[in-house]
């Protein structure tokens, strides 16, 4: 199952660990380090099996080799997930063996906060790993970065659509109001936007909308509601067969990761004259973040950095009108590029 797995999506290695003490049972998966180390965030969650896991990693990571590849990082892409409730298993025991099995990669793969993972975990993990990044000693929370980055992006999304950049007036509805999604709000209204939000977590919508006197929409109804740009900011899977069909919007566009169900769907979208900004690239300023953390710089500077997703989601945008196929597909081929053109220059360096 492994091998077939791993071998599908080019996947350089994925390693199993485990620690009976502690109850660790994480997967590690490197993607490809053409352009560089792998790094992506530590994910835990209950997986209903080990297969589950072992796809979700195997997802992600290959996601962090486009990233990073879309970011114009020097960087390959790997993701690790850990097995078993949050709730029950996270202690400073376990991630200090996650941080020993991650010494273990010998720094082919660098980890950082993920969901349900923070910079407190990262702190314990960093007393075994030199190969960590998002600690408290480091860039800390990279989400607000994140969020600048996807506001950019939607302004690039709004400049091909309605040929201006500007917000004012617009209507987004935002699906999910963790740090990401609570952070583009704020942007947004800051900006002139009109925002609605949805979460499940009824209480924390409800706080925040009369907080900033903004509408609320039921989870159930988010794809229903009528807007300019939907911005999905929770999990991922959400645009799918069952929901495009309900979508009335212009503009897909948002943080969370992995939003279609299916690679097929950014065509279906399409097909509905509905513009669909792929996640990875939208999303890149956290890996942004964390990357000016390991390479060495200032937060100031990630966040210039993530403000030059739009430029780059705008280029993506044209070159997938100019083909006549989805942004998806433009932007993987800007990706896979620059990998391409790092191949070609490692290929042409001599042999000793």
């Amino acid at each position: 199952m492994v091998f077939s797995s791993i071998g599908e999506a080019g996947h350089e290695q994925v390693s199993y660990f485990t620690d009976p003490e502690t109850g660790l049972q994480a997967i590690i998966a490197v993607h490809d380090t053409t352009l560089g180390r792998s790094l992506g965030g530590t994910r835990i969650l209950d997986y209903g099996s080990e297969r589950e896991a072992l796809e979700d990693v195997l997802r992600l990571s290959r996601a962090m080799t486009y990233k990073a590849a879309a970011a114009d990082l020097p960087l390959g892409g790997g993701k690790a997930v850990v097995l078993g409730d949050p709730a029950e298993i996270k202690t400073e025991a376990l991630f200090e063996a996650y941080g020993r099995a991650v010494d273990c990669m010998g720094g082919r793969y660098i980890t950082s906060v993920d969901v349900n993972s923070g910079v407190a975990d990262m702190d314990v993990v960093a007393r075994e790993t030199d190969h960590v990044v998002g600690t408290s000693d480091g860039l800390e929370d990279p989400s607000p970065i994140t969020a600048h980055g996807v506001f950019r992006g939607i302004r690039a999304c709004a400049e091909h659509v309605y040929g201006t950049d500007s917000l004012d007036g617009r209507d987004v509805v935002i699906q999910g109001l963790g740090k990401v999604g609570r952070s583009l709000a704020e942007q947004l209204l800051e900006h002139g936007a009109s925002v609605t939000v949805s979460d499940i977590d009824a209480d924390h919508v409800e706080a925040f909308a009369r907080e900033h006197d903004v509408e609320t929409v039921a989870p159930d109804a988010v794809y229903e509601r009528p807007c300019d740009v939907f911005a999905p900011c929770a999990i991922g899977g959400v645009v799918n067969d069952e929901t495009i069909p309900l979508l009335e919007c212009d503009v897909v566009a948002g943080g969370a990761n992995n939003v279609l169900a299916e690679r097929r769907h950014a065509n279906a979208l399409r097909e509905r004259g509905i513009l669909y900004a792929p996640d990875y690239v939208l999303n890149g300023g956290g890996l942004i973040t964390v990357a000016k953390e390991y390479l060495g710089g200032t937060r100031e500077e990630a966040r210039e950095e993530a403000s030059a997703i739009g430029d780059r989601l705008l280029e993506m945008i044209e070159r997938a009108a100019d083909r006549e196929v989805a942004v998806l597909e433009a932007a993987d081929a800007y990706a896979e590029e620059r990998i391409a053109d790092a191949e070609g220059e490692s290929s042409a360096v001599p042999r000793p």
